[in-house]
């Protein structure tokens, strides 16, 4: 299918290569054209570049990966035009992080109940919205194999059909066991879960770990 990415930072660069090796056609949104010359080298023909109103058009589905802090994700949203989510499935990769001080763990920047894939969910009312992919390297979003195995992936949304469609581009990526955590308010475990992820990478300068969840 046709899919828009909204945000051109490392994890749209990675999800725009996943995707195009899947088979699908990929466009970018991003307000720095000249920051993918390499992404565009490395997508081919498949793979093209555009503003965020453009990605959100082009794309049958969009991924949503941009920065939190100064309202970057609401203003992508709107500059890319609310219409242009209605009906689709809106993947959030977004986490609602504020960066206070160089060399230090963000913080979050909504409380509980608050998310920030709630609040994604209520600015697009009539997109279908899947919280996904965000509490892992941008890295292994689309090649999941790790030394000690496979981790798991989470996913929150209120449409079955919607998450039934991110459980199939993430099995062909080769995740293998992938939780789902019922309604988009689920968000906020999700960007919780994040900030372990983080606070671990800080505390030990790695950044290519993830979640498994062990059962009897």
């Amino acid at each position: 299918m046709k899919i828009g990415i909204i945000g051109s930072g490392m994890v749209g660069q990675q999800l725009g290569l996943g995707l195009l090796k899947s088979g699908h056609e990929v466009k970018i949104g991003t307000r720095s054209p000249e920051r993918l010359n390499e992404w565009r080298q490395k997508a081919g023909g498949k793979g093209s570049v555009g503003s965020f109103e453009d990605a959100a058009k082009f794309g049958e589905m969009v991924f949503l990966a941009t920065k939190w802090e100064k309202g970057a994700t609401e203003n992508a949203i709107n500059m890319a035009g609310i219409k242009n989510f209605a009906s689709k499935i809106v993947v959030d990769v977004t986490n609602p992080l504020i960066f206070e001080a160089e060399g230090q763990p963000p913080k979050m920047a909504l409380g509980y109940p608050l998310s920030g894939g709630a609040m994604v969910q209520s600015w697009i009312p009539q997109a279908k919205v899947v919280k996904a992919f965000n509490i892992i390297n941008a890295s292994i979003m689309a090649n999941p194999k790790l030394k000690e195995g496979t981790p798991d992936l989470f996913i929150a949304g209120n449409d079955s059909t919607a998450k039934q469609a991110i459980k199939d581009i993430a099995t062909k990526w080769g995740w293998a066991d992938i939780h789902d955590l019922g309604g988009i308010e689920q968000s906020y475990a999700l960007e919780a879960l994040t900030m372990i992820w983080i606070i671990y990478a800080f505390q030990h300068n790695k950044w290519g770990h993830a979640f498994k969840l062990l059962k009897e």
